[in-house]
C-alpha cells in the first residue's frame, strides 16, 4: 500500500473508532527483551551481515547465542586432557563467535550467552563421549576464559542448553533415580565461580535451566520442574531435602515449546510450555520460600517457535503458525515475572534426503520463502472473544518508541480489507483495544514506518480463552 492510501486510511479510520472499537488505556513501559537466535546464518561470514541487516529490519536487538564447549577447546576429541592453561583465553578457537559477537555489540544488540556442552572428550571420565560427568574444575576453568575473553561485551549468561535432555547431558538417570540434576548443580556452581574470577563479573546476570518443555519417561528426559527439584535438593512437596546452599541464580530460562494445540496445550503438571508458564514462576517462589533461590526470581524464555507443516508430529498450517506465534507472545509480554521471549529460527532447517528433520519454527521456508508469521513476528496481534466481543493486544516491534498503526478486518476470507480505526502505541510500540465481535471476520494490523514503508502484519481469527477458533 503506498503512504498516500494509507494516510487517507488513518485518517477516515477515526470515523469509525465509535463504531465498533475503542481504544484501551496505554500500556506501561514494558522491558521485556527479545532474543532472536539464528544460529547457522549468523555464525557463517558468508551470511551474517545480511541476516543481522533482515534481522535488524524486523524489530530484532537482542541475541542468544549457544557457545558449546567443545567447538572452541583445543584437541577435543582427545581422550587425554591437553597440557594448557584452561583458564587463558588464547588456548581456544573463538573466531565464529567473535565475528558474531563483535557485529551485535556494534549495532549495541543485547546478548545472552548460553555456554554448553558437548563437551571435549578429555573433559569426561576415561573420555568415553562427549555429553558424560564433565569435570566440573575443567568447566570452571573454562568459564573463567571466557569471562575474561568476552570482557563487558557480555553481561548475560547461561549455563547449559537443556540439561535435562540426554542430548546435551548424560546421565539422566541412574538405576531408575534423576542423576543429571546434581551434575548440573556441580557445573552451574563450577560455572558461576569461574564468569566470578574472570575479573569482569561486575555486572553479569547468570542464569540456570534452559530446560526443555516437557518430561518423555520411556526416553529418559526429566520434566522441567522435578529437574528444577533436583538441582536445588527439594523434595516433590518443595522441602529441602540434605543442606545445599542457596543457589546463586540470577534467573531461570525455559524453553516452552507446545505441541500442535499451541499456547492452549496444558501437559501433565511437572511440565513447562508457553500456556502453563505459570508453573514455573509457582515453582520459583515456592523454591525460594525453601531458601533454595533469592525471591522473585525472573523467568528467560530464551527459546521458543511454533512448529508448522511439513513437520509431521506438531507443526501446524503457515496461517495458524502465526496466529500461534503471537499469542504466545502475549502470555509471555502479560506475565510481569517473565523478562524474556525468544524466537527460534529465522529459517526452518534443511531437509536430509528429502526428509523433514529438525525445527519447522522459522519465520521463513528452508528455501528462504517468508511465511505468513514473517509479518506476523514484526506486528503480532491476538484477537480473543470475550463475553461484550472482542480484545485486541499487539506489538509494533520495529518502533522502538510510540507509533500509531491501521487495524483492518475481513468479512470475506481475507480477499477484500477495510480499515476500522487506529491505535496509538505506547513508548515500547504496545497497544491493547477492545471491539464489537462479527462472526467470521478476519484482522490484521497495518504500519507505515517512520521510513515511509508500509508494512502488513499476517491474518488472524478471533479465539476463545479454551482455543476454539471462529471461522
Amino acid at each position: 500500500m503506498r503512504r498516500a492510501k494509507l494516510t487517507a486510511l488513518l485518517s477516515a479510520a477515526a470515523l469509525f473508532a465509535g463504531g465498533g472499537l475503542s481504544a484501551a488505556p496505554a500500556l506501561a513501559s514494558h522491558n521485556e527483551a527479545v532474543f532472536f537466535e539464528a544460529p547457522n546464518a549468523l555464525l557463517t561470514a558468508a551470511t551474517q551481515a545480511t541476516t543481522m541487516n533482515q534481522l535488524q529490519s524486523l524489530g530484532v536487538h537482542a541475541l542468544r547465542v549457544i557457545l558449546y564447549w567443545r567447538d572452541v577447546a583445543p584437541n577435543p576429541n582427545h581422550r587425554l586432557r591437553p597440557s594448557f592453561n584452561q583458564a587463558n583465553p588464547a588456548a581456544y578457537h573463538w573466531a565464529a563467535y567473535d565475528r558474531l559477537i563483535a557485529a551485535a555489540v556494534a549495532r549495541h544488540w543485547k546478548i545472552l550467552l548460553s555456554v554448553s556442552g558437548p563437551v571435549p572428550r578429555w573433559a569426561t571420565p576415561h573420555g568415553e563421549d562427549i555429553y558424560s560427568n564433565p569435570n566440573t574444575t575443567d568447566f570452571g576453568l573454562f568459564m573463567r576464559a571466557v569471562g575474561k575473553h568476552y570482557g563487558n561485551e557480555v553481561k548475560l549468561y547461561s549455563i547449559w542448553n537443556e540439561p535435562n535432555e540426554p542430548g546435551f547431558l548424560r546421565p539422566q538417570y541412574v538405576h531408575g533415580k534423576l542423576a543429571s540434576a546434581a551434575i548440573y548443580r556441580g557445573l552451574f556452581l563450577a560455572g558461576y565461580n569461574g564468569l566470578k574470577a574472570s575479573g569482569h563479573f561486575s555486572g553479569m546476570t547468570v542464569l540456570m535451566g534452559e530446560t526443555s518443555p516437557t518430561g518423555v519417561e520411556v526416553q529418559g528426559v526429566p520434566a522441567p520442574l522435578a529437574f528444577l527439584r533436583g538441582v536445588l535438593c527439594l523434595n516433590s512437596s518443595y522441602r529441602p531435602v540434605g543442606h545445599c546452599a542457596r543457589l546463586p541464580a540470577g534467573g531461570y530460562a525455559q524453553h516452552p515449546y507446545s505441541n500442535s494445540k499451541g499456547p492452549f496445550w496444558s501437559p501433565p503438571a511437572d511440565d513447562v510450555t508457553i500456556a502453563t508458564i505459570g508453573r514455573l514462576v509457582s515453582a520459583l517462589d515456592r523454591a525460594a520460600a525453601a531458601g533454595a533461590l533469592r525471591p522473585g526470581l525472573p523467568v528467560y524464555i530464551t527459546e521458543f517457535g511454533v512448529q508448522s507443516f511439513p513437520n509431521p508430529y506438531v507443526g501446524v498450517s503457515l496461517a495458524q503458525q502465526a496466529e500461534f506465534e503471537a499469542r504466545s507472545e502475549q502470555i509471555a509480554w502479560s506475565n510481569p515475572r517473565v523478562a524474556s521471549f525468544g524466537q527460534y529460527l529465522l529459517r526452518d532447517d534443511h531437509p536430509v534426503n528429502g526428509h523433514v528433520v529438525g525445527f519447522q519454527t522459522g519465520l521463513e521456508t528452508y528455501s528462504g520463502h517468508q511465511k505468513p508469521v514473517y509479518a506476523g513476528f514484526r506486528l503480532p496481534l491476538t484477537v480473543t472473544r470475550t463475553s461484550s466481543g472482542v480484545s485486541f493486544w499487539g506489538l509494533v516491534r520495529p518502533a522502538g518508541r510510540a507509533t500509531k498503526l491501521l487495524l483492518a478486518y475481513s468479512s470475506n476470507g481475507g480477499r477484500s480489507w477495510h480499515g476500522l480505526a487506529h491505535e496509538q502505541t505506547s513508548a515500547d510500540g504496545a497497544w491493547t483495544g477492545t471491539g464489537r465481535y462479527a462472526p467470521r471476520r478476519m484482522w490484521r494490523v497495518e504500519w507505515l514506518s517512520p521510513g515511509g514503508q508500509t508494512f502488513t502484519g499476517a491474518p488472524t481469527h478471533a479465539y476463545s480463552s479454551s482455543g476454539q477458533i471462529d471461522y
